[in-house]
């Protein structure tokens, strides 16, 4: 019989594992988000290396006023002044904008495009104003535009527009988008306080710039709905389009009285798909204290969807701030960094949802074509009349009156008259108020804020 042949020995060596190379950002801009990028990139690398499959790694970051953070691993080698040269560089595949602005960021988006680099940025005005430039160009060059951070801070709302609710047709979009605001008038209504005092408490907290004015006349919360339309309708909407009106000329009687009609004031950016024409407008804007908005308060955003499937769904969270936002950022790195390790080519042509081919101007409902229901407050002299006088004039315009009240006694002096009105055209509104203001019973101009009833 054949002796056994001797067992064969197993080597015990590992398979080597194979090297991936590392997904290299370039940061533009490292104020306070940036900063937050860097923070998370820090804490969270080994977490990020399992989620890709590849280690993320910072090349450079271009900020002609940093200056190294050791604790954050920021020496002088990854400082650089010149960001053209920073995002044309071979060994950057994401260049992540976070200047603000309009330029240089459009310039260098544009170059880091070209170059054949992804983007990522919070550039909300960029964006809303060139949108067709900037995805038109990565559309053209297969790569990705993340924005996630531009509209709701840390609120995930372009994605859940793009892809969770894709299946779906939208009918109406409202969002509390704007921190600033929010605070503000979270502050007149549980403290009692007039817009002055409470925008400088904001100001005082870091809650507002000390030039608010792109927060406090809406202007920041028109740039975001110009995107929230595109992703919720399938069209293209410039600022211009947005009817805006701040908060600047609020009273804190009529914060006080909308509590006592049953309402809370805020700022909302509101878009509705009337058949194909969208009203895009931004307001200060009375809603039932029942509602989940109302309850938003402080810097903290909320998005109120209304699909034809679906229904009503909202989306909430902070707002603004270095991490919160930071996340938003990071979300989209991530998410481009894997189609990079896939080696497959990015989302540009689908950024906003559509092909860019298929993204047509909006055809906007006039603001005078709108109807809304109305809270009105005129200054009136207490006198036999003025009630009729008033309501002779709404009536002869189209606009009927739900509830009255009347404000305080008085002789030869003028008191609050306070009105809510059914559903009106905002052109019969308009043209109501302009005569009833040249009554000689009726003291200065009369206010009025849409109601939206049925959220």
């Amino acid at each position: 019989m054949a002796p056994a042949s001797a067992p064969r020995r197993i080597s015990e060596r590992k398979p080597r594992e194979r090297r991936v190379k590392p997904i290299r950002l370039a940061l533009l801009g490292c104020g306070t988000v940036g900063e937050g990028v860097v923070r998370l990139m820090r804490r969270n690398a080994a977490m990020f290396e399992r989620r890709l499959g590849a280690p993320l790694e910072l090349a450079g970051v271009a900020d002609r006023s940093l200056k190294p953070i050791p604790e954050l691993g920021l020496d002088k080698s990854l400082i650089v002044r010149d960001g053209a040269a920073l995002v044309e560089r071979p060994d950057v595949d994401i260049v992540i904008e976070l200047f603000g602005g309009h330029e240089p960021a459009r310039t260098l988006i544009l170059k880091a495009l070209a170059a054949g680099k992804d983007v990522v940025t919070a550039n909300k005005a960029l964006l809303a104003e060139n949108s067709a430039e900037i995805f038109g160009a990565a559309a053209k060059a297969g790569l990705a535009v993340g924005f996630e951070a531009s509209v709701g801070g840390g609120v995930p709302i372009i994605r859940t527009l793009r892809e969770a609710l894709a299946g779906d047709r939208q009918r109406a979009v409202y969002g509390i988008v704007n921190g600033t605001c929010n605070s503000i008038l979270s502050m007149m209504t549980e403290s009692g306080c007039e817009f002055a005092d409470a925008l400088r408490e904001a100001q005082r907290a870091g809650l507002a710039e000390a030039d608010p004015t792109l927060d406090i006349e809406g202007h920041d919360a028109a740039h975001k709905l110009c995107l929230l339309v595109t992703l919720a309708f399938g069209v293209r909407l410039e600022p211009r389009d947005v009817y805006t009106e701040g908060i600047s000329r609020l009273t804190l009687a009529d914060i006080k009285y909308a509590r006592e009609l049953g309402y809370v004031v805020k700022l909302l950016a509101i878009a509705k798909d009337d058949d194909g024409a969208i009203e895009a407008r931004v307001h200060p804007t009375m809603v039932p204290a029942r509602h989940l908005l109302a309850g938003v308060s402080g810097a903290y955003n909320a998005i109120y969807i209304h699909g034809e499937a679906l229904g009503a769904s909202m989306y909430f969270g902070l707002g603004a701030g270095q991490m919160p936002t930071a996340t938003a950022v990071m979300a989209d790195v991530l998410e481009t960094a894997r189609h990079r390790v896939a080696g497959a080519r990015g989302a540009g042509a689908h950024a906003l949802g559509y092909p860019m081919p298929h993204l047509k101007r909006a055809r906007v409902k006039p603001m005078d074509d709108v109807v809304c229901e109305y809270y009105l407050r005129f200054m009136a002299r207490d006198q036999p009349g003025v009630l009729g006088a008033i309501a002779s004039i709404l009536g002869r315009n189209g606009i009927s009156i739900v509830s009255v009240l009347q404000q305080g006694r008085g002789v030869e002096t003028t008191v609050p008259v306070i009105m809510r009105t059914h559903e009106a055209r905002e052109r019969n509104l308009k043209r109501a108020l302009k005569a009833i203001g040249r009554l000689r019973m009726v003291a200065g101009d009369p206010a009025f804020i849409r109601i939206e009833e049925r959220l």
